[in-house]
C-alpha cells in the first residue's frame, strides 16, 4: 500500500488490497478451520484481538462474553461508527472437501462469518495504517449470531455496547449466495424479516393402537393443526404483505401398536412488522388452542420471540450504496433488494442505533453452496472488495 500522502485524498480503492490478498485468504482460512460455536469463540476472538493490538487498536474484551470492540481514534472529530462482525460457527458436518476444511468434527463456518470477519480485519489494517478519517472507529467482533434467540448483539447491547462505544451510525455486512460475486444489495426500511419460534405439545391419552376408542389420540389433532396453520397466512394476512408460518418438526410416538400420549410440533414464523408479528401470534395461538380442544387434547404452548425487524435507516442505506457504487459501479449495486425472510440479530443494535445491513453476492449457489449447507464456502474473492467496502464507508462517514 501507498501512504495516504502519496495518494492525495483519494477514498480505499478494491485494487489498494489487490496486494495483500493472500495475506486476507489466510486469515480467512485459518478461520475457516478452527470454528466455535455461539458464546465460545474464545480462539477467535483471541486471535482477533491479537491482530488489532497489532494494528494499534485499542480493545474491549468480555462484552457478550467472547464479543470485543478494537477502538482507533484519528484526530479530533467528533463522529462516530461502528462496524460489527459476526463470529460464530454452526453446528455441522463440513462436506467441502477443501484443504482448508474445518478441524472440529461437526462444526463449520456454513455461514460465511469466517468471511466476514476477515473483510473487517483487512480493513482494520488498512484504515489503522493511512489514518484518512477524522473521529471515532468501533469495530464490533460479536458472538452468537446464530442461536435465534437471547444472542450475541442482544447480549453486547444488554451489557452496554453504544453507552460504552457511542455510535453515530452501526453498519453490518451478510454475504449472499446465488447473487453474483461483488453485487452489492441492499434497501431502506425493513429489509430482513423477524424471526419467532413456536415449540407445542398437545397432550391427549395414550393407549392401544388397537382401541383408539379408549384413547385420545394427540397425533391426530397435531396433523390436524398442522394443516390448519396453512390457513394463517392465506387467510389473515393482506395479499400485499408479507409473511411465513412454516411448521418445522413434528414429533410423535415409537411404536407402531401405540398411541402416543402427546405429540410435538415446532414452527417458524417470519413477519416484518410489529403489528404483524402480533397477529401472527395471536392467530396461531388460538388455533392451535381451538383444533386441539376441539379434538379433546390440550395445547402447551411456548412462543419464543426471537430477532427483530432489521430496519435500514435511509440515511445509512444512502451512504453504504454511494460507496458500493464508487467501487463495483451503479450496475453491480442493487439499491432496492427484495425483503429477505431470513432474520439477522444485528437488528438489536439497529433498534439503538441507526444504521444498515448490506448483502455481498458470493457467487452461484447451485450443488450445496448456499447458506447453512455442509457444502457451503465463502468466495474469497469477495475478501477485498469488503475490505474496500468497509475501508471508504468509515473515510467517507468520518471525514
Amino acid at each position: 500500500m501507498t501512504d495516504s500522502s502519496e495518494r492525495g485524498g483519494e477514498y480505499a480503492r478494491i485494487y489498494d488490497f489487490l496486494p495483500y490478498e493472500q495475506e486476507l485468504v489466510a486469515i480467512r482460512r485459518h478461520l475457516h478451520r478452527n470454528p466455535e460455536l455461539a458464546f465460545a469463540e474464545h480462539g477467535t476472538s483471541d486471535f482477533i484481538a491479537g491482530k488489532l493490538q497489532e494494528w494499534g487498536y485499542d480493545v474491549t474484551r468480555g462484552l457478550g462474553g467472547t464479543g470485543l470492540v478494537g477502538t482507533l481514534r484519528v484526530g479530533d472529530g467528533a463522529r462516530r461508527l461502528g462496524i460489527r462482525a459476526d463470529m460464530d460457527a454452526l453446528p455441522i458436518q463440513e462436506a467441502t472437501g477443501v484443504e482448508h476444511a474445518s478441524c472440529v468434527p461437526g462444526r463449520m463456518h456454513a455461514c460465511g462469518h469466517d468471511g466476514h470477519m476477515t473483510m473487517l480485519l483487512g480493513a482494520a489494517k488498512y484504515l489503522a495504517r493511512h489514518r484518512r478519517f477524522n473521529g471515532r472507529l468501533h469495530l464490533i467482533f460479536q458472538p452468537a449470531e446464530e442461536r435465534g434467540f437471547d444472542s450475541g448483539a442482544k447480549a453486547m447491547v444488554e451489557e452496554g455496547l453504544f453507552e460504552r462505544f457511542p455510535c453515530d451510525a452501526v453498519y453490518a455486512m451478510h454475504n449472499h449466495p446465488g447473487m453474483p460475486q461483488g453485487r452489492f444489495m441492499l434497501r431502506s426500511g425493513p429489509f430482513m424479516a423477524a424471526g419467532d419460534r413456536v415449540f407445542v405439545k398437545v397432550i391427549g391419552v395414550g393407549g392401544h393402537a388397537a382401541r383408539p376408542h379408549l384413547a385420545v389420540d394427540p397425533l391426530v389433532a397435531a396433523a390436524a393443526i398442522v394443516t390448519a396453520l396453512q390457513t394463517v397466512v392465506a387467510r389473515n394476512v393482506d395479499p400485499g404483505e408479507s409473511a411465513v408460518v412454516t411448521v418445522g418438526r413434528l414429533r410423535a410416538g415409537d411404536a407402531l401398536n401405540v398411541i402416543p400420549a402427546d405429540a410435538e410440533i415446532g414452527i417458524s414464523v417470519r413477519s416484518f412488522s410489529p403489528a404483524m408479528r402480533a397477529l401472527l401470534k395471536e392467530r396461531i395461538c388460538a388455533l392451535i388452542t381451538g383444533v386441539a380442544e376441539g379434538h379433546g387434547c390440550r395445547a402447551e404452548i411456548n412462543y419464543v420471540e426471537g430477532y427483530p425487524v432489521v430496519v435500514n435507516d435511509a440515511e445509512a442505506a444512502e451512504l453504504a450504496a454511494q460507496v458500493a457504487t464508487d467501487l463495483v459501479g451503479e450496475q453491480a449495486v442493487d439499491r432496492a433488494f427484495p425483503q429477505l425472510m431470513g432474520s439477522e440479530d444485528f437488528a438489536y443494535m439497529l433498534q439503538r442505533c441507526p444504521g444498515a445491513l448490506v448483502r455481498i453476492g458470493n457467487g452461484p449457489a447451485e450443488g450445496g453452496r448456499g447458506l447453512h449447507n455442509p457444502k457451503y464456502d465463502f468466495n474469497d474473492v469477495n475478501l477485498p472488495y469488503g475490505a474496500a467496502f468497509w475501508s471508504q464507508l468509515a473515510e467517507r462517514f468520518l471525514r
